[in-house]
């Protein structure tokens, strides 16, 4: 048996799998957020551990053999959140997690500080990352700086507290801002323009590599047996790769959830930083990953629902079907909270251009999804321009769920898109999956196989032309409204 541990930012799950990785059991329990301030987001530590606790623990009584069988874990977590431990691995303040967007202004004080951070780090200083993070504290916080000895990321925590050692993986330490991404290894220039060393730093695994076993109290207090290995897991995305099957260079996820994220898997450090590509690496030795985030997706069709006071996502999308294929729509720029690739602006906003008289509800769901799409388009196209090779695409998320939306994916993308059973349970399995390979040394494409296809969606070439065209406005209509798109004075 192997089990994954996520601790994701609002709730920890954990998935229990067999040596033919059917699922065994599922668990998960949650874990509050606090946001003290505005742009403030941050997690008590401690907090990820008792969630792990009760999630364990909810599934040992589900599954009490099984469980007991346990011979690896494997462990996946939100990406970027800076933990401050301090000499004696005591905590120091609360951790400062990704989606906090109070260090602005350090982020162009740390590309300033090193110039080559784009090249070493792969990607743009931006708020969620750790780095800037630190100046913060530095800053705001100089005695908590002063008595930080060591800055671990969420998952790297909970791991301290069952292995009683500081280790990371490189996919996760790829978005602190402190790893030379190509090299697969802390950089020390990074490192000094945030006044600190590699002392400060956990030891690094690869995401399949063992970073340890179980401390002999810890396996007692979770009903474990000492010997379980503890693998170098991943990052959340790199997990949900692992899990989805997106190992392979040219494999691809796009995950059409409340936020958008294309991911795709390389065979070399493909970074694109000008057009806001991330660039890390996966969770196996040798395999690198670019990634476009944009900063709404599904959830900009609950803000339509909301706003027009539709009973459901569902009937949106039901009205929008029962438009003619030709019916004119207005254009909609789906930047609801700011925009990341390839815009890399905050202060973008969601745009409705186009309307008469003539449009109803129907026209703007149509719009809204049609205006995802392009966004997902833009990503692509930002990833191609990085050097990404894109062979297949497993779509999952939410959004997902329906059919129409994703053959418009596919139209708009120009690409095949995959729906497979399962994928769902994302980055748990993909941590299972990654404590199996620890425990085993098997080949990553042997445990690491994409679920089973439910359907696929082909791209109508004549849609694809059509909407091209709609998409080259798309662009235009943002090029004209960038400049409003501005700080408030």
């Amino acid at each position: 048996m192997d089990l994954g541990i996520d601790i994701g930012t609002s709730e920890v799950k954990v998935v229990l799998i067999d040596d033919a990785q059917h699922i065994i059991g599922q668990a998960h329990s949650p874990v509050a957020i606090s946001r003290p301030q505005p742009l403030w987001s941050e997690q008590d530590p401690a907090d990820w551990w008792s969630a792990t606790v009760s999630a364990l623990a909810q599934l040992r009584a589900a599954h009490p053999a099984e469980y007991a069988a346990t011979r690896s874990i494997g462990l996946s977590g939100h990406m970027h959140g800076a933990t401050l431990l301090d000499a004696a691995n005591q905590v120091l303040r609360p951790a400062i997690l990704w989606n906090d967007g109070r260090s602005h202004a350090q982020c162009t004080e740390l590309e300033a500080r090193a110039p080559d951070s784009r090249r070493i780090t792969g990607n743009i200083a931006m708020p969620g990352f750790t780095a800037p993070k630190l100046m913060w504290v530095e800053q705001h916080e100089p005695d908590i700086f002063r008595r930080t000895a060591r800055v671990l990321l969420p998952k790297d925590y909970v791991r301290l507290l069952l292995i009683g050692d500081a280790v990371s993986d490189m996919s996760d330490s790829a978005g602190t801002l402190w790893l030379d991404v190509g090299k697969r290894t802390w950089s020390d220039e990074m490192l000094a323009a945030t006044h600190l060393t590699r002392t400060h730093m956990p030891r690094l695994v690869e995401g399949s590599e063992a970073s340890g076993t179980l401390l002999p109290a810890v396996a007692q207090q979770l009903g474990l047996n000492p010997g379980v290995i503890v693998a170098g897991g991943a990052g959340d995305n790199a997990a949900s790769a692992a899990g989805i099957g997106v190992a392979a260079p040219g494999t691809a996820f796009l995950s059409l959830g409340t936020s958008g994220v294309y991911f795709v898997a390389n065979a070399a450090f493909s970074p694109n930083p000008a057009r806001a590509v991330h660039a890390f690496c996966h969770a196996f030795p040798g395999t690198w990953h670019q990634m476009t985030v944009m900063l709404t997706a599904a959830s900009a069709l609950r803000w339509l629902r909301t706003a027009t006071h539709a009973d459901s996502e569902a009937q949106l999308v039901a009205e929008a079907d029962a438009l003619p294929v030709d019916a004119p729509l207005p254009q909609f720029l789906p930047y609801l909270s700011g925009e990341r690739t390839p815009h890399n602006n905050p202060y973008a906003s969601g745009v409705f251009f186009g309307l008469t008289h003539d449009h109803g509800r129907g026209h703007l769901a149509r719009a809204v999804l049609e205006g995802v799409a392009f966004a997902f388009l833009d990503g692509q196209q930002a990833l191609l321009d990085g050097g990404a090779q894109i062979d297949a695409i497993t779509l999952v998320g939410g959004g997902s769920r329906s059919a129409s939306w994703a053959q418009m994916l596919a139209d708009a993308l120009g690409r095949r898109l995959d729906r497979r059973s399962g994928a769902e349970v994302g980055a748990a399995l993909g941590a299972a999956r990654l404590g199996r390979l620890a425990r085993t040394g098997e080949s990553v494409a042997s445990v690491c196989t994409a679920p089973p296809l439910t359907d696929s969606f082909e791209p109508n070439p004549q849609r694809t032309e059509v909407l091209a065209v709609r998409h080259a406005q798309f662009q235009r209509l943002y090029a004209a409204l960038r400049g409003e798109m501005s700080p408030p004075h």
